[in-house]
C-alpha cells in the first residue's frame, strides 16, 4: 500500500522540479522565441514600421482578442488574486462587473476615435488635440509607467519560480527576459499577437489542472466553499461607500473599471493592438470578445485561492515560515498538490510565464511605437526612412527590454504584487485616461487646461502613493487563518519544556472605521488604490476644464469631429433628435463616419503628419 501523502506543512519541505519540469519550462520559451523567429523570417523581405508595430493591420478579431486578454492578465494576476481570495474575502469578485463596464467604455468611447485617425501613437491624437507639449509630457510618463509595470511583471514569475523550485531568482529574471526581447525585437507585432495567443492556451491549462486537482485533495469544490463560508471569508455585500476601504462593491465595480478603463481606454498597448483589425467593427469585436476571457481567467484564479484556503486551513504557511509573502502562497499549493504528478509543475511554472511573457513583449512594443512616433520623428529625424524606422524600432525594445530588467531590483521591494500594479496603472494611468477623456468628451476644453491638468494631476497622484508609503495608514483585516494542524516540532526548539503551539492566529489590524479621521491628508493617503485611477480622472477633468474656461475655451465648432465621441449618440441612440442635438454640444458630427473610407485615411496620413494647433485642426 502506498505510503501517506506527506504536505509540507506536515514535512516543513517543499517540493522540487524535475527533469520533466524544466523540460516543459523549456519547451515554452523555445516555442515562443520560435514564433518570433518564423516571423522574423517570413516577414524579412516586407517589413516595415506597419508590419512591425500594426502587423500590417490586417489581423483577425480572434488572435487580437487573446492578444489583449494576454497582455494585461499577466503574472501578477496569477499570482495574486488567489492570494487575495486566501488572506482576504470574495468581495474582489465584483471587480470582473467592473470589467464589462470598462470594456463598454473602452470599445465604443475611445477604440474608435484612435481607429478613425489610423494613428501608429495614440499620443498623436494629444497634438492634434493638445499641442505637441501635452503629446510630449504623456509620452514621458507612459514609457515610466510601462517600464516600472513590466519590471513588476518580470519580477512576479521569477519569484514563483525560485519559491517552487529553489532557481536562482535573478537567474529566472534574467532567462525570462532575454527570451521576450529576443522574439519581440525580431518578430514585431505578429509575433507578439501570436505568441500571446500560444501562451493564454497555457495560461488557461495550467489554472484549470491546478483547479481541478487541488479541488480533489480537498474533497471537491463545494466543500472548499463550505470551509470558506463558515471561516467568514464568502462576503458579496459590503456596500460602505467610504473610499478608503480596500475593498467594497463600489470600490471593486466602479474604481476597477475605471482602473481597467486606464489601460483598455488610454494604454498604448492596447490600442495598438486594436488598431492592427483591418475594420473598427473587428477592433470592436477583440474588445468584447476579450471581455468573457477576462472573467474566465479571473474567476479561475479566484476559485483556485478558495481551494488553497480550504488546504491549508489548520495551518497558514506564510506564518509557519514555509513561504516570505502571500505572492509564493500558489507555487506552494502547486507543489504540495501536483507536486507528485512529474510535469504538471512545469505547466504551472509555463502558465505564470506566459502571463509574464505575454506582457512583456506587449510593452516593449508600445514603447517601440511611442518613442519612435513621439520622440524619434519628433525631435530627432522627422523624414527617416522605411528601413531606418524599423532598425530605430527594434533598438528601441531591445534598449528597453534591458532596462526593465535592471528595475526588476526596484519591483522586488514593492511588497504584494497585485496591488502594486494597480496602484502604479492609478498614479500614471489615472492621469493619462483623464487628459484623453477630457479630449474626447468635452470640445470646450483647450490646450492650457489639458496641460496643467496633466502635468499638476501626475504630481498630485504621486504625492498620494508616497503619502501611503511614508505614513502606512492600517491595512484592512486579514482573514482568520488556523495553525492547529502545523507540524511545529520541525521549528521549535526541543529542548523548550514550555513551548505551546498556537492554535490560532488572528490578525487584528483596523479596519477602516476604527482608523479613518477626518483630517483630509489621513484620509487622502489612506484611499483605496482602486480608486487612485478614478480621482485621477476626475481631478484632471475638473483643473481642466476650470483652466480652460479662465483662459478661454475653445468653440466646439472649431473642434474636428474626428478628435471627439458623441457618447449621447453612442450610448442613448433611441433618443429623439431634438434631444441629442443639443448633447453634442455644438460639434459638427456629420462627417464622421463609422468606417472610415480610403480617401480618408489618406487625408488623415497627412493630418497626422502635420503639427495640429490646440482646436484639433490641420496647420
Amino acid at each position: 500500500m502506498e505510503d501517506e501523502r506527506k504536505y509540507s506543512f506536515q514535512t516543513g519541505e517543499r517540493n522540487t522540479f524535475g527533469i520533466v519540469d524544466y523540460v516543459l519550462f523549456g519547451l515554452l520559451l523555445c516555442v515562443s522565441a520560435s514564433i518570433g523567429l518564423f516571423y522574423a523570417i517570413k516577414d524579412r523581405k516586407k517589413q516595415n514600421v506597419k508590419d512591425f508595430l500594426l502587423a500590417g493591420g490586417n489581423m483577425s478579431a480572434i488572435p487580437v482578442a487573446l492578444s489583449l486578454l494576454a497582455s494585461f492578465m499577466s503574472a501578477i494576476t496569477l499570482l495574486g488574486t488567489p492570494a487575495e481570495m486566501y488572506n482576504f474575502t470574495t468581495i474582489y469578485y465584483w471587480i470582473g462587473l467592473g470589467y464589462f463596464f470598462t470594456i463598454g467604455a473602452a470599445a465604443h468611447i475611445y477604440i474608435p476615435v484612435f481607429y478613425r485617425l489610423r494613428v501608429t501613437s495614440a499620443y498623436q491624437y494629444l497634438e492634434m488635440r493638445f499641442g505637441s507639449a501635452t503629446r510630449s509630457l504623456i509620452s514621458i510618463v507612459y514609457v515610466i509607467q510601462m517600464v516600472l509595470y513590466m519590471s513588476i511583471v518580470l519580477y512576479a514569475p521569477s519569484l514563483a519560480m525560485n519559491a517552487v523550485t529553489g532557481f536562482t531568482l535573478w537567474g529566472s529574471v534574467w532567462a525570462v527576459g532575454l527570451v521576450c526581447i529576443f522574439y519581440t525585437t525580431i518578430g514585431g507585432m505578429k509575433a507578439v499577437l501570436w505568441t500571446d495567443t500560444f501562451q493564454v492556451g497555457v495560461m488557461l491549462a495550467g489554472l484549470i489542472t491546478i483547479l481541478i486537482q487541488g479541488s480533489i485533495e480537498v474533497g471537491g469544490f463545494a466543500k472548499a466553499w463550505q470551509i470558506s463560508y463558515d471561516s467568514g471569508r464568502i462576503v458579496f455585500d459590503d456596500f460602505n461607500p467610504d473610499p478608503i476601504v480596500r475593498h467594497s462593491v463600489w470600490s471593486c465595480v466602479f474604481g476597477g473599471a475605471i482602473t481597467w478603463l486606464a489601460v483598455y481606454g488610454a494604454n498604448q498597448a492596447q490600442i495598438q493592438r486594436a488598431i492592427t483589425c483591418p475594420t473598427l467593427r473587428k477592433a470592436q469585436m477583440a474588445y468584447w470578445f476579450n471581455f468573457p476571457g477576462l472573467c474566465v481567467i479571473l474567476y479561475l484564479c479566484c476559485f483556485i485561492g478558495t481551494v488553497a484556503y480550504a488546504f491549508y486551513r489548520t495551518c497558514d504557511p506564510k506564518t509557519f515560515g514555509l513561504i516570505n509573502a502571500s505572492d509564493q502562497l500558489l507555487p506552494l499549493f502547486v507543489m504540495d498538490v501536483l507536486g507528485k504528478m512529474p510535469g504538471i509543475p512545469g505547466i504551472f511554472v509555463s502558465c505564470i510565464f506566459s502571463g509574464a511573457l505575454s506582457t512583456l513583449s506587449s510593452g516593449l512594443n508600445s514603447i517601440a511605437a511611442v518613442l519612435l512616433e513621439d520622440v524619434v520623428k519628433v525631435f530627432c529625424v522627422a523624414d527617416i526612412s522605411e528601413q531606418r524606422a524599423t532598425n530605430a524600432s527594434k533598438l528601441i525594445a531591445l534598449v528597453a527590454g534591458f532596462i526593465c530588467l535592471g528595475l526588476t531590483y526596484v519591483a522586488s521591494m514593492l511588497g504584494g504584487v497585485l496591488q502594486a500594479a494597480l496602484a502604479l496603472f492609478g498614479m500614471l494611468g489615472g492621469p493619462i485616461l483623464g487628459v484623453f477623456t477630457l479630449g474626447i468628451l468635452f470640445p470646450w476644453a483647450n490646450q492650457k487646461g489639458a496641460l496643467t491638468a496633466v502635468s499638476s494631476g501626475v504630481i498630485f497622484m504621486l504625492w498620494i502613493g508616497v503619502g501611503y508609503q511614508v505614513h502606512k495608514p492600517p491595512v484592512a483585516p486579514f482573514s482568520a487563518t488556523s495553525l492547529v494542524g502545523c507540524n511545529w516540532n520541525l521549528t521549535r526548539d526541543m529542548s523548550d519544556t514550555n513551548f505551546t503551539e498556537p492554535l490560532v492566529e488572528i490578525v487584528t489590524n483596523a479596519t477602516a472605521t476604527e482608523y479613518s479621521t477626518w483630517d483630509p491628508f489621513v484620509r487622502l493617503y489612506s484611499l483605496s488604490y482602486l480608486w487612485y485611477s478614478a480621482t485621477a480622472m476626475l481631478y484632471v477633468i475638473c483643473v481642466g476644464l476650470i483652466v480652460s474656461f479662465a483662459t478661454g475655451k475653445t468653440d466646439p465648432k472649431s473642434v474636428d469631429p474626428r478628435l471627439m465621441c458623441p457618447i449621447f449618440d453612442v450610448f442613448l441612440p433611441f433618443l429623439p433628435e431634438k434631444v441629442r442635438k443639443p448633447l453634442r454640444f455644438g460639434v459638427d458630427y456629420s462627417k464622421t463616419k463609422e468606417e472610415t473610407t480610403e480617401a480618408d485615411r489618406e487625408e488623415m496620413e497627412v493630418f497626422v503628419d502635420k503639427t495640429g494647433n490646440s482646436n484639433g485642426k490641420p496647420s
